[in-house]
């Protein structure tokens, strides 16, 4: 049954640029923005900043190298030197895969927040989106005042599920293209008190290594929960060990039963590891005790929107250069759990993601401002895993390092759009990639 009503609501115009979603990518689209002039808001749903990075206890960074040099750089390698700090006992020089702190990582952002001069709201939701033709004209939040709504020349949709794309009506794509099949999502966890020793000195835990203890648990009935054998885990502190592990399947984040119920699902994950963890590997873990579970859920795919441009398997094969590119990314196709072998046509599908090889040492592809841009709207951004890409190259941009360079170049675009009307197609891309230079980033 739908019901039709109305009310009057406060509108807020003290913004120029309005960026909805706090994770990485959220974090440097605002500092960016600020940066080159613009009155910013970033709204986050939560009560702190770095969605996966802090709330969503992700133990480790993704690669921030190619192998030969770090490539995410500009916003990105400031905040990722700033979040070693929290980690004293961090190799020094290290770029790949590298522990986060998260407390420690959520009072950086704050500082920084308060550096550029961006304004903040927590726990505060994107309840609805306005529109009048091809431009978004406000937005309405929801948070402790009620509804109230606000009105930007340009708008950033960090949502990691094109909140505000899809509130206002805008074309995007879920999940491939049978069934809509999601990629698993993961409940991260902390154990404390455990063995420090036996931690750095046992056997790896990592799936890759097929004498790892996650093999026992997972062929254990007793841990019914924990369908494979992924757990990836980081030392972050004294006898506090961080799990990036198991796999919840069917989730879609842009459901809220479905959502709800991951997270139910995902706390006794947790508790099994740990519990397997015991049996197993007791030498580490025979008194671990269970600190923590996220409060972000894990997720590493909903929608995508589509673009000016979508960015392709065989531009991720061709290590592809764009004359817009505003980014590089190096990352590789990971995609948790895809059907590949259920139907002849969706075989054929992941087949060319098979063929794809690996990258070698100094190798990645462009990102173009393009994907940045919905087709449906002159005044709207995306930055993160929800930009305009094929499903499989999803699975390597979903990343946090290629968040936060794309965040960072929606930020600038943004910033610069307000001499345009906030028209984010207006904007010269050649200033933009000029002025992330200028600020650090690497292009070729």
């Amino acid at each position: 049954m739908e019901k039709n009503f109305s009310r009057r609501l406060t509108l807020n115009t003290n913004f120029d640029v309005i960026v909805v979603g706090g994770g990485p990518a959220g974090i440097t689209a605002a500092l960016a923005s600020s940066r080159e002039g613009a009155k910013t808001l970033l709204v986050e749903a939560t009560s702190a900043l770095g969605g996966m990075s802090t709330t969503g206890l992700v133990t480790s960074w993704c690669p921030f190298s190619d192998r030969e040099k770090m490539i995410y750089r500009g916003l990105a390698e400031k905040i990722f030197h700033l979040s070693n700090q929290g980690l004293p006992h961090l190799k020094k020089d290290v770029l790949d895969w590298v522990a986060i702190n998260p407390e420690h990582l959520k009072v950086v952002y704050d500082d920084l927040m308060i550096q550029y001069g961006v304004s903040v709201l927590f726990n505060t939701q994107l309840a609805a989106v306005d529109t009048h033709e091809d431009v978004v004209e406000s937005i309405i939040l929801s948070n402790k005042a009620g509804l109230t709504a606000y009105q930007a020349k340009t708008y950033i949709d960090t949502t990691g599920d094109a909140d505000l794309v899809a509130f206002a009506g805008g074309a995007f794509m879920k999940g491939d293209d049978w069934d809509g099949e999601l990629q698993s999502a993961t409940h991260c966890f902390i154990l404390s008190n455990v063995d420090t020793y036996g931690f750095e000195n046992g056997p790896w835990l990592n799936k890759a290594n097929k004498n790892s203890p996650a093999y026992k648990i997972k062929d254990d009935e007793a841990f019914d929960l924990i369908e494979d054998a992924h757990i990836c885990a980081k030392l972050l502190g004294p006898d506090t060990v961080g799990f990036n592990a198991g796999h919840i399947k069917g989730v879609d984040n842009t459901l809220p039963e479905s959502n709800s119920k991951a997270y139910m699902t995902g706390r006794k994950i947790a508790a099994q590891l740990r519990d397997g963890l015991k049996k197993y590997y007791p030498s580490a873990f025979s008194n671990a005790f269970l600190a923590s579970t996220a409060t972000l859920m894990g997720i590493r795919e909903s929608r995508r929107i589509v673009g000016d441009y979508v960015l392709t398997v065989e531009d991720y094969a061709e290590r592809k250069s764009f004359e817009d590119e505003i980014c590089r990314n190096s990352y590789f196709l990971d995609i948790h759990h895809p059907k590949e072998d259920e139907d002849p046509e969706r075989k054929a599908y992941y087949d060319r993601m098979r063929l794809v090889k690996h990258y070698g040492k100094g190798e990645s592809h462009g990102i173009p401002y393009r994907c940045l841009i919905p087709k449906d709207f002159k005044n709207v951004l995306v930055a993160g895993r929800s930009i305009s890409v094929e499903r499989i190259v999803q699975g390597s941009v979903r990343v946090m390092p290629v968040a936060l360079v794309m965040g960072e170049a929606a930020g600038v675009a943004a910033g610069l759009a307000i001499h345009h009307n906030g028209e984010v197609r207006n904007v010269d891309v050649q200033k933009i990639r000029q002025r992330l230079i200028e600020e650090g980033a690497y292009l070729i």
